[in-house]
């Protein structure tokens, strides 16, 4: 829970603020951009809530936090913020909020499908929390969880013992030590099923994978993301722990697809046509090269 003596000083007066527990995951200021934004390494409130629809946001903000870092003065409904999740992003993939502080606030996904297309799809592990377990199994419960890399499993191991899900990851980011029932090996890319396409991706991590659903969302875990500051796809150096080089090539893979969605763990997703997100993605590489 957020405490009020350690309120950040960024923070305009009012309601909402950020204590100087935050990690600068970014989560509030891309749930909430006209809430909340980054001044640097730490988010702040630099817009108080004025309407039901921003305070909303706010405290959907609020409950996606991973370290508790948002606090409100006022007493809202704590359900405006946990009924809002999963979250519906378009047809039906969802955000699913509730993110974990093990994983850095990273991004999970929630894909629902009937049992005999394959079952829900749980991409990556949020935080296992009791309101978000409810929801997903009230939408079906999940058949498989697929697992980006190693730096995003969270609590996969709760979300497998409750919800009795498959795991689907790398052996080469430590799938067979974690106990995961169904690995990956080398680094060809193969059909899941007839929805889903396994890419392997070695770069920021030497297993990382990325997933490709029905040539139109990708889900990119710590691959690629959407630069708000460059109106761009990027990749990010700075967390490329594997090899840089191998993460150019990895990206120059994905110029063989089609996809209308950039979903990631960390950095803002994207949404345009496939032409043009295969001219940011082209864009992407030629950059890439250059660092």
């Amino acid at each position: 829970m957020a405490s009020l003596q350690q309120r950040l000083p960024e923070n305009v007066p009012g309601d909402f603020f950020v204590d100087s527990t935050c990690i600068d995951c970014d989560t509030c200021s891309q749930l909430a951009p006209a809430i909340f934004r980054d001044h640097g390494d730490q988010c702040s409130v630099y817009h108080q809530p004025q309407n039901e629809a921003e305070t909303k946001r706010a405290m959907m903000a609020l409950v996606a936090c991973p370290t508790g870092s948002i606090g409100s003065v006022q007493r809202h409904d704590a359900h405006l913020g946990i009924d809002a999740f999963p979250l519906l992003l378009d047809e039906n993939v969802y955000f699913c909020g509730f993110t974990a502080e093990s994983s850095f606030g990273a991004w999970s996904y929630l894909i629902t499908r009937p049992a005999e297309h394959g079952g829900n799809i749980l991409i990556d592990s949020p935080r296992y929390a009791t309101q978000l377990l409810k929801r997903i199994e009230a939408l079906g419960g999940v058949k498989t969880m697929l697992l980006t890399h190693k730096d995003d499993v969270a609590d996969h191991k709760l979300f497998r013992e409750r919800l009795n899900c498959e795991r689907v990851m790398h052996v080469d980011d430590g799938a067979e030590r974690l106990g995961v029932e169904q690995t990956i090996r080398g680094y060809e890319p193969f059909q899941l099923d007839r929805d889903l396409l396994i890419i392997p991706t070695p770069g920021h991590t030497r297993g990382h994978v990325v997933f490709l659903y029905r040539n139109k969302f990708l889900f990119t875990g710590d691959h690629l993301a959407w630069s708000p500051n460059r109106q761009t796809l990027t990749a990010f150096r700075s967390v490329a722990w594997y090899s840089w080089p191998e993460q150019i090539r990895s990206m120059e893979k994905l110029l063989d697809y089609e996809f209308e969605w950039v979903l990631p763990g960390h950095g803002d997703m994207h949404q345009a046509d496939a032409a043009a997100m295969h001219n940011e993605l082209q864009r992407c590489v030629a950059w890439m090269k250059t660092k």
